[in-house]
């Protein structure tokens, strides 16, 4: 089963070694891993997306409050959140098949950032399900090249930081 799971941490150096190894030294694989700044000056906020049971989540979570530059981790693996992934993708746009793409980017409301006689660079946003679907529909086609952030998370409602 995916989890996502939200780490406010200090913006210190170190702090994302730190928790790279937690992962990797008892064996969790990290699935994705984003982490930027926050509102709030000197903090960051990590997205990590891993795969494990509810064992292996408690565990994960436990040892991440352990951390002392870690000062908050919020399971979204409920639902509770809205996510969200961007890809950045490079599609061959012969002469065959350049209508073909130009409707699935009109579908997905993504956008084509960059037009060559061979190529068209699409950006997508959406939920991590949309973008494995317009990628689905789009790999037939030709992918020539594919840059994917991982997931980023924020609660629903009250779930949050301050929530």
């Amino acid at each position: 089963m995916l989890h996502t799971v939200s780490v406010l941490v200090e913006n210190e150096f170190g702090v994302l070694s730190r928790v790279a190894s937690l992962f990797s030294g008892r064996g969790f694989n990290i699935d994705s891993l984003t982490v930027a700044p926050t509102n709030e000056e000197g903090l960051s906020r990590m997205t990590i997306v891993t795969r494990g049971d509810e064992q292996i989540l408690e565990q994960i979570t436990k040892q991440l409050n352990k951390l002392i530059d870690v000062l908050k981790v919020i399971d979204f693996s409920d639902g509770s959140a809205i996510e969200r992934e961007m890809i950045l993708v490079k599609v061959a746009a012969e002469d065959e098949n350049r209508a073909e793409v130009l409707r699935i980017v009109d579908i997905f409301r993504a956008k084509i950032i960059d037009v060559t006689a061979k190529s068209y660079t699409i950006e997508a946003t959406g939920s991590p399900a949309k973008i494995d679907a317009i990628l689905e529909l789009l790999r037939p086609l030709g992918l020539k090249e594919l840059v994917r952030t991982g997931a980023v998370a924020i609660g629903r409602g009250a779930k949050g930081w301050k929530g």
